[in-house]
């Protein structure tokens, strides 16, 4: 017999506050399991013959995204109990889901992870978080997914969106990078199970450029060391560079530190 997974509005049970609880029915083998969806509604603002909120509902949008998040944990689970000829009633099902990871967004993730970099004050670091939360946003409109939906196959089309906007190779890598520590923190915190991790088959090694070395040819130094002027200014970073090129290319700040206070004036 088939199991199904549906969203009721619970008119038999009415709230403090008027509305009546949104209940997920479990039906498995004539065997009925009701839980609690944690949102509630008002009876005018339920649409009873398909079981979905009215488009006048308050918060219609997020309990649509609720409801559909919930019917696709269920039903990810049933597939698997089956594909791996387990038995299971509507109980069982329901405990497997409660003891199993607790699925957020991408969206909520890297929320939640921006938070963590403010609270401590990596705010360098948190720019470049940001960066990339917002060139998913222009990449997929929206970040209302679940990280099972980032396949390799997502990755790929990323990359090469980011490829067609003109975004260089090591530029590309960082973008990756930041994306691979975000699902690793949402593994960590038990947001989605290890087994989907793509970065196994798409390997953000690749995106690694070397960046060509560059340096002043012998004739540009001397005319940099030979360069004549009076203005004191100009003849500051020219003597500072001349230092630190007879140092053997040793930075000036490990040869000769300076303190705070040996910019107080000199007493006589």
């Amino acid at each position: 017999m088939a199991t199904t997974v549906n969203v009721l509005c619970y008119k038999s049970k009415t709230l403090s506050n008027g509305e009546h609880p949104l209940m997920i029915r479990i039906c498995k083998d004539g065997k009925k399991k009701y839980v609690s969806l944690g949102v509630s509604v008002k009876t005018e603002h339920w649409n009873f013959e398909k079981n979905v909120p009215k488009s006048n509902c308050p918060n219609r949008e997020h309990i649509n995204i609720l409801i559909a998040n919930k019917k696709k944990e269920y039903e990810t689970e049933i597939v698997k109990l089956k594909s791996e000829d387990k038995l299971f009633t509507a109980n069982t099902l329901n405990e497997q889901i409660s003891n199993s990871v607790k699925p957020k967004t991408v969206e909520e993730a890297f929320k939640e992870y921006l938070r963590l970099l403010q609270e401590e004050n990596r705010r360098g670091y948190m720019l470049s978080v940001k960066q990339v939360y917002n060139s998913l946003i222009k990449y997929n409109k929206h970040l209302n997914i679940h990280f099972t939906d980032i396949d390799v196959a997502w990755l790929k089309k990323y990359e090469t969106w980011l490829r067609n906007n003109g975004l260089a190779e090591n530029t590309i890598g960082i973008r990756f990078r930041t994306l691979r520590t975000i699902y690793n923190y949402a593994i960590q915190e038990d947001m989605v199970k290890a087994e989907h991790y793509p970065f196994k088959k798409y390997k953000v090694s690749k995106l690694n450029q070397e960046t060509a070395k560059r340096a002043l040819s012998k004739e540009d130094i001397n005319r940099v060391l030979q360069y004549q002027t009076d203005n004191r200014f100009m003849r500051l970073p020219i003597d500072l560079f001349a230092f630190t090129y007879y140092m053997g290319g040793g930075k000036s700040s490990v040869s000769c530190p300076l303190k705070p206070s040996d910019s107080a004036p000199l007493k006589h």
